[in-house]
């Protein structure tokens, strides 16, 4: 445990953005993954959840969770599996 005052807040600080970056990862891979379930099993709405995934994508890239080659795999993938359904 810190006994410094900066070190002490750095603690709290750190779990906030922690339980921050997980829940927008979590929604990142939930987001994907129901995409991803769309498309294999040609759902209506297939492309408003893949249009909802890269936007989750660009916003986890923006926030520095992913990094922009990463994302920019992600969403490639993505948009060819939907265009070959």
């Amino acid at each position: 445990m810190p006994n410094i005052k900066s070190a002490k807040k750095r603690v709290l600080v750190n779990k906030t953005k922690a339980a921050r970056n997980k829940s927008a990862n979590s929604a990142l891979k939930t987001a994907i993954k129901k995409a991803n379930a769309a498309i294999d099993t040609n759902a209506a709405d297939k492309a408003a959840a893949v249009a909802y995934a890269v936007k989750k994508i660009d916003q986890a890239a923006a926030k520095g969770l992913l990094h922009k080659n990463n994302a920019a795999r992600k969403k490639s993938a993505l948009v060819t599996k939907l265009n070959k359904a």
